[in-house]
């Protein structure tokens, strides 16, 4: 769930107030910048020593059950670096210099309007589309899937509203059942305009938004303070706010809704095939290439079996450590904990992808400080709460039982004792969502009768991040809070994304 955003000189920036591209700002203008060391050089070593102990050693990908697993399905880490494609978008970002929020433009809609799917529609984009239906690519298969579709392509290159969402096999294939969901929704209500469908395809992505996403990754309590009456609340935002139109916050873009990191495995299976469970990377020792890089058509055998991802049906749980049991090989894969640990394909990511720092997290840590954000703890204070002590702020996975490979360090231990009351605001809100674990019940057989501890956003991160979706739904006048805030699918309240996917897929009944 990463963007890159450009440096835009100021003099240029001041003249696009328009949503077509909205601007960067702060949510929290009034806090200090965080400090980290004596000069730039001392602040870099001693953020690259926190980063070190935010990434975990190296664990291959694996089949079985996992004790860094949560109890949401993998899918959702995706949806949700679909969704950051959806509102912020930047052709150009540098580490190199400092930056200021406030000269930083977002060439993405501050809105959840799909224009990543979109694009700027069929009379602007006609190669995109086929009348009011997307064209699709090439039809593929894999081991148990026959009919998955690839993203329409150009000499290998995707053909879509947001060219990120082909930066690997998981997030392109999602896109390419987004245009399916379109396009059968086009089907099942023939008598309607391009715009009529698109608004219908919007409302139930941004009621998966809100109904689904958010009470997946941000605790209950955080997310009641938000409604009335049991509906989100408009006049209970009470630390974004806009005069004219949203903005990006860069305490969100750049902090809170980096929580995706952590929720990456080294891996994914993505069907029946031996040769389908796959590093996200490359191996640098055995490159074959053979990973779920992205950029390219699908290959054959690489057809997503979605219920690998998201509970389309119910499968077995499987076995912990054992590679041997069939089950394993089919079952429903979870995301990682929401926790201040990511796993070591991110330590060191390809050069194509990013260098100068190369580690994710540094990148993450280096980039909020040249940002000027404030501490976690400064900003706990600043929404009257009581910030996490030291002793609280665990650097490390939030498995249950952690073993030698799972080192626990605490946040004053680190660097000489520079984070100590003063920690980086990604690395505080990562922190605080083990504070705010729940027992959730998961959807396979065999699987733990009192369900898997799972860290949520808490009370400083979730109310970031909740605050933003709502705040951008609200400043748009198009979206279902601000036309039809009781507006439901016709499948009822328990509308979610494993239903997206399935009416996607052609499964159910139509939607209206």
């Amino acid at each position: 769930m990463s963007s890159r955003h450009a440096i835009v000189p100021r003099g240029l920036n001041a003249t696009r107030s328009s949503l077509s591209q909205g601007r960067f700002g702060r949510m929290f203008r009034k806090l200090a910048p965080a400090k980290f060391g004596s000069n730039d050089a001392n602040t870099v070593a001693n953020l690259s020593a926190l980063a070190d102990k935010m990434v975990a050693g190296f664990d291959g990908p694996k089949d079985g059950p996992d004790a860094e697993e949560s109890g949401i399905p993998s899918l959702y880490t995706y949806f949700g670096q679909f969704i950051d494609h959806d509102i912020t978008f930047d052709p150009v970002s540098s580490l190199t210099k400092q930056q200021d929020p406030d000269g930083l433009v977002d060439f993405r809609t501050p809105s959840l309007d799909l224009d990543n799917l979109y694009g700027r529609g069929p009379n602007d984009q006609p190669y995109m589309y086929d009348g009011i239906k997307f064209r699709l690519g090439e039809t593929f298969s894999g081991a148990g899937v026959a009919d998955a579709s690839d993203l329409p392509r150009f000499k290998g290159r995707a053909l879509i509203g947001d060219p990120r969402n082909d930066e690997n096999s998981i997030v392109s294939q999602f896109q390419a059942l987004m245009l399916r969901f379109h396009n059968r929704m086009v089907d099942d209500n023939d008598s309607l305009s391009f715009e009529e469908v698109q608004q219908r395809v919007r409302f139930h992505y941004q009621y998966v938004v809100l109904n689904d996403f958010l009470p997946r990754i941000v605790h209950a309590s955080v997310l009641d303070e938000l409604k009335t009456a049991g509906h989100y609340d408009r006049g209970k935002l009470a630390y974004y706010h806009w005069k004219t139109f949203p903005f990006m916050p860069v305490e969100f873009s750049v902090a809170a809704y980096r929580l995706g990191h952590s929720m990456i495995r080294p891996g994914y299976r993505l069907n029946d095939a031996d040769n389908m469970l796959l590093q996200i990377f490359p191996d640098p020792n055995n490159p074959d290439q053979n990973a779920l890089t992205g950029f390219r058509a699908m290959g054959p055998g690489r057809a997503m079996d979605w219920g690998r991802f998201i509970d389309l049906d119910t499968r077995a749980y499987g076995v912990e450590d054992d590679d041997t049991n069939p089950d394993n090989k089919r079952r429903l894969q979870f995301a990682y904990r929401i926790d201040a640990s990511l796993v070591d394909p991110l330590r060191k990511l390809p050069p194509e992808v990013a260098s100068n720092p190369s580690s994710l997290a540094l990148r993450n840590l280096e980039r909020s400080w040249r940002l000027g954000l404030p501490s976690g703890q400064a900003v706990a204070k600043a929404m009257n709460l009581t910030p996490l002590t030291d002793d609280q702020i665990i650097i490390g996975k939030a498995v249950d039982e952690p073993g030698a490979g799972d080192p626990q360090t605490k946040i004053a231990t680190i660097a000489n004792g520079v984070f100590a009351g003063n920690c980086p605001l990604w690395a505080y809100i990562l922190a605080e969502a083990r504070q705010f674990q729940v027992a959730v019940t998961i959807p396979a057989t065999g699987a733990p009768a009192g369900g898997i501890n799972t860290p949520q956003l808490g009370p400083v991160g979730g109310r970031i991040v909740a605050e933003v979706f709502l705040g951008m739904m609200f400043g748009d006048n198009s979206s279902v809070l601000s036309l039809d805030p009781q507006w439901a699918p016709v499948t009822g309240s328990n509308f979610a994304l494993k239903d997206l996917v399935a009416y996607a897929l052609g499964q159910g009944d139509p939607l209206h």
